[in-house]
């Protein structure tokens, strides 16, 4: 069966463009020319990757991507978009959004960008599923899920309990901590992280990863035992006090 893109473009010239390349490279492709139609499409099929548009009539790329992320953590989204403002790439990866490209774009790089995310998105579909367990934490691969026990106190006042809270992250964020888990107690040089995490380097595939590592911090910081630190500005170092284990699980 062929995967199926979500195709959200209102300049319908371009995505006439897009679609037929898209097809040709073996893809099913559900054109939509505004963000509501986008949002109506996705909740009605089964989609394996959205390409969409950030200025769109009725709902602008940043909220279809919002509101995607509200029901399918896992789903791959690009954001595609003629701004070059540094400010709308980070309002994409706040969002969600696994990676935000600006038109025009190479139409040969941008189907291996697509085929990279497909492959992906079937990883986390396949029946054996990857965690990680470090500290307090629990980090499963395939549902892109952070499980951490939280100590809360007791509302009767007898002492305190232990609460599991989950955190869902998006794809390429997953990408990222699977990377440091694989990797603690061991001074990482950010240009290494970004061949092995993004398959290359470029200035704002490393500010993405900032935001990223900032949000990591945040799911992290209630266990004292583990952290993300920095060291001179040139990498960082995922510290954990003991390092964390591997077990692959296949679903039953």
């Amino acid at each position: 069966m062929k995967p199926t893109v979500l195709l959200v473009e209102d300049d319908q010239f371009f995505a006439k463009v897009m679609k037929r390349h898209i097809e040709k490279a073996g893809y099913e492709v559900l054109y939509c020319a505004d963000g509501a139609e986008g949002w109506d499409t996705f909740q009605q099929k089964d989609i394996d990757l959205c390409v969409i548009d950030v200025v769109m009539p009725k709902k602008d790329g940043f909220e279809l991507t919002n509101d995607i992320r509200k029901i399918n953590e896992n789903v791959p989204i690009l954001i595609t978009s003629s701004r070059y403002m540094e400010q709308d790439r980070m309002h994409g990866f706040e969002a969600g959004a696994d990676d935000y490209i600006v038109k025009p774009f190479n139409m040969q790089e941008f189907l291996l960008r697509l085929e990279v995310f497909i492959k992906r998105a079937r990883l986390l579909r396949s029946e054996k599923q990857i965690t990680y367990t470090v500290g307090n934490l629990c980090f499963n691969y395939q549902q892109c899920a952070v499980t951490m026990d939280v100590e809360r106190p007791d509302p009767s006042g007898n002492g305190t309990f232990l609460e599991a809270t989950v955190t869902q992250l998006p794809p390429k964020e997953s990408d990222l901590f699977k990377y440091l888990c694989e990797n603690p107690n061991k001074k990482l040089k950010r240009d290494q992280i970004m061949s092995c995490v993004w398959d290359g380097e470029d200035s704002y595939n490393k500010r993405t990863m900032d935001v990223y590592l900032t949000r990591l911090r945040r799911y992290i910081a209630p266990d004292p035992t583990i952290s993300v630190q920095t060291y001179h500005g040139k990498g960082i170092m995922f510290v954990a006090d003991e390092p964390g284990r591997t077990q692959e699980i296949v679903k039953a």
